[in-house]
């Protein structure tokens, strides 16, 4: 076994990978950006070395750097995690010329599944399902679009070197294909460098199954599926093992079509082979196909993990320091269901923007296995993936697992950024997904219940006013109400969600107050351990960070604390002003000074997460300055385009 090893990644994953290092006693290297230099992967590892700018291409994406860097470090091995330079073949022929070992599989087998139209053909080769298609080598437009028409719409547009649902378009007609092949070829292009598509028979009612593969160079095995159907542009949201409504015939022909292509390709590791499955008459041996091959550890791994009681990565260390498969097929079975949830930073109410911030508060329940890269306090950088955390629950059967998996994010505590948390929860209630009746397209069917924000209810509003009046820690002299002719009042006002609320907090004693918000009046009492409200347990924890008020019940929500003179100060005008929505690149500028716009029209292309986001104009006006131009890094917030006063257009 390895004796030290270096972990070419960051965040969440580097924090589990070593994890598992700790307690099998290797050391373990971490490497950091400038932007990451007090990051929590940083602080757990047993050494850590700088690897250049907070950007990706100047530090975790530098792979001679990295290197350098395990060599000067005394590693033996380097574990690329998932990401950066996970999958690149090169880099795997750079770690082991200077004499390290790959934790992953050989460069030839990340060759071989890299791009998905060589993959396709090479499974077909071996046996196993794949989608009708093309995938030829030409790619004019014309070509193209014929081979749609053969094919019958709808179909898929696909980037040949895509991952995460980049450079990927759904197209339901002739007439929409050309668009949605420059549109295609635009994201693929900026994402991979590579802007060569691919077109496939769109499923009707499409589950995404996955199969979780390990081999050792010269065997493999399976270690059964996971299905992760719930998706939203592409994007898995929670994942569960095994597939809800799987049958036995069913795994046994998905497993041993996951283990020809793991031997055709002289697979070593962890790896997982993705099958696009047509449920339209139930799961049947028949209507499943290859999509692609991951030739690494994947972010949902965890919930293979909870149900078969293998730690992946210690298998992976095994293997790459020459120990033959932990297991054989006979050895592996399922235990219970598990369930991960990804928890972003990102604006859902905003179409799922990706946020920055602080985390001024961050907490997750007892019992859940939360893999996290970052603390309260960290900030959610701009430059890589806005994941928080991964929530992970396990039970006897699918839905004791799916309660456990709605109370850990209902008692999940993070304050200081937007986040997907209450998105989740919803999931979690939805119906249809508690009755295992799940496919891609559940999410967008429903995403205006999903994404509906709750309102406060008079006792989270009343909570809310008693942290800003500064009641949410230990009984003050003011909490304990005495004057000598009335009982001590207060009034408060918060601002939520760009309202004002004003309260009036009146104390009835030590611990004892009436909130009086409008023409309602809440009593709320200080209980050990908690908060009572109107006469029942409120179940509920108050936070005060600064001028946030954070009452944690029901995924939480966040109100700010109003000082009154800031009112007077407030500029109350409304400027026509395009804001970028988050921080990225304005790729493209499709406007120019003194032209007019209608409401809709496209005015910018802003990238940002290695994806494309269109601005357009929220109202009929006229282009008075381009104040930011194509190529400029913005921070979110900051003005690129300004219209025409409505005298100035006239």
């Amino acid at each position: 076994m390895f004796r030290r090893i270096l972990i070419a990644n960051r965040g969440e994953i580097a924090c589990r990978i070593i994890e598992t290092c700790r307690r099998m006693g290797v050391e373990a290297v971490a490497v950091y950006s400038d932007a990451d230099s007090g990051a929590r992967h940083v602080a757990i590892a047993d050494a850590a070395v700088h690897i250049g700018g907070a950007a990706p291409a100047e530090s975790y994406l530098k792979g001679d750097v990295i290197v350098q860097a395990a060599l000067d470090s005394g590693a033996e091995a380097i574990h690329p995690g998932y990401g950066f330079l996970s999958e690149n073949p090169d880099f795997v022929t750079a770690v082991e010329a200077a004499g390290l070992a790959f934790i992953g599989p050989p460069a030839a087998a990340i060759r071989s599944m890299g791009l998905k139209d060589a993959a396709k053909k090479l499974m077909e080769e071996a046996g196993v399902p794949v989608v009708p298609g093309y995938h030829g080598d030409n790619q004019d437009p014309e070509h193209l679009a014929g081979a749609a028409d053969a094919i019958g719409y709808p179909v898929l547009i696909k980037a040949v070197a895509g991952g995460g649902g980049k450079g990927m378009r759904k197209v339901m007609a002739p007439g929409d294909f050309a668009d949605a092949l420059e549109s295609a070829r635009g994201e693929a292009r900026t994402a991979f460098g590579n802007d060569a598509v691919l077109i496939e028979k769109f499923v009707e009612k499409p589950r995404h199954i996955e199969v979780q593969v390990f081999g050792d160079g010269t065997d493999a095995v399976h270690l059964f599926e996971r299905d992760c159907s719930l998706q939203r542009r592409h994007q898995k949201v929670i994942e569960e093992a095994p597939a809800p409504g799987m049958t036995d015939e069913m795994r046994a022909a998905m497993g041993e079509a996951a283990v020809r292509a793991a031997r055709a390709i002289g697979y070593r590791g962890a790896g997982t082979v993705e099958f696009i499955v047509d449920a339209s008459d139930g799961l049947r041996p028949d209507r499943f196909w290859f999509m692609e091959m991951n030739t690494r550890l994947q972010v949902e791994h965890p919930v293979t993990e909870a149900i078969t009681g293998v730690d992946l990565v210690e298998w992976q260390l095994r293997v790459a320091a020459g120990a033959p498969l932990p297991a054989r097929q006979r050895d592996l079975s399922i235990t219970g269901h598990a369930f991960e949830a990804r928890l972003y930073a990102e604006d859902v109410p905003a179409g799922f923007l990706p946020a920055t911030g602080r985390l001024d508060h961050l907490e997750f329940p007892p019992g859940v296995r939360a893999d996290s890269g970052v603390r309260t306090g960290d900030e959610i950088s701009p430059f890589y993936d806005p994941m928080i955390a991964k929530l992970i629950v396990h039970g006897p059967t699918r839905a004791v697992a799916l309660q456990r998996l709605s109370r850990a994010l209902a008692e999940t505590e993070v304050a200081g950024s937007v986040t997907n948390l209450a998105f989740l929860g919803a999931l979690a209630r939805h119906a249809g997904f508690a009755a295992g009746d799940v496919d891609t397209g559940l999410i967008d069917r429903d995403l205006d219940m999903l994404v509906a924000a709750p309102a406060p209810s008079p006792a989270i509003r009343a909570l809310a006013a008693l942290g800003a009046a500064g009641l949410d820690g230990a009984p003050t002299h003011w909490a304990e109400g005495f004057t000598q002719w009335a009982p001590l009042c207060r009034t408060v006002l918060l601002d939520e969600a760009g309202t004002d609320l004003a309260a009036r907090v009146t104390a009835q004693g030590v611990g004892r107050f009436e909130v009086e918000i409008g023409a309602t009046t809440v009593t709320c009492e200080r209980r050990a351990p908690g908060w009572w409200v109107d006469g029942a347990p409120a179940r509920a924890r108050i936070r005060r960070i600064g001028d946030g008020v954070h009452v944690f019940a029901g995924h939480g929500f966040s109100f700010r604390a109003v000082d009154p003179l800031e009112r007077a100060e407030a500029d109350a005008a409304a400027t026509d002003v395009v804001e970028a929505p988050m921080p990225g690149m304005v790729k493209v500028v499709f406007v120019e000074p003194g032209q007019a716009v209608e409401k809709g029209a496209r005015l910018a292309i802003l990238e940002a997460m290695k994806m494309e986001h269109t601005l357009t104009a929220g109202h009929d006006a006229s282009v008075a300055e381009i104040l930011v131009p194509a190529g400029t890094q913005v921070a979110a917030g900051d003005a690129l385009i300004r219209f025409a006063a409505e005298e100035e257009g006239t």
